[in-house]
């Protein structure tokens, strides 16, 4: 089924089982109304947003261009950082690989939403 995400339609992910794919990014990232900083920005929120709008969060230069340019950590762009960072951002801080199944993409981009 899909959701409408302002002008977005997405492919609608299972949110718990997004919940178990944030596992693997709780070490750098928090996400919820009670979210601190730690050696990756605060995710709540990010769908929809601009990118680069942890404050307490010292970003790439990468990302801090990618930014001015404009970008927007919509549906497309975070399957695409999510699914391989440095392709998508050559020079981004991030350390993860990426995520290998697109399930586990669709079902974390859902757990965000679901932060907003």
């Amino acid at each position: 089924s899909l959701v409408c995400l302002g002008t977005t339609v997405i492919a609608e992910g299972d949110i718990d089982a997004g919940e178990k794919v944030f596992r693997k990014c709780k070490a750098c990232h928090a996400i919820g109304s009670d979210a601190k900083t730690k050696s990756g920005p605060v995710l709540t929120r990010i769908v929809g947003s601009k990118a680069g709008n942890d404050s307490n969060f010292r970003y790439s230069k990468a990302l801090t261009a990618a930014a001015s340019d404009g970008l927007v950590w919509d549906e497309a762009s975070l399957s695409a950082f999510l699914t391989k960072p440095r392709d998508f951002l050559d020079g981004t801080k991030m350390s993860f690989s990426g995520l290998r199944r697109e399930k586990d993409v669709a079902d974390l981009i859902a757990y965000l939403i679901s932060f907003e």
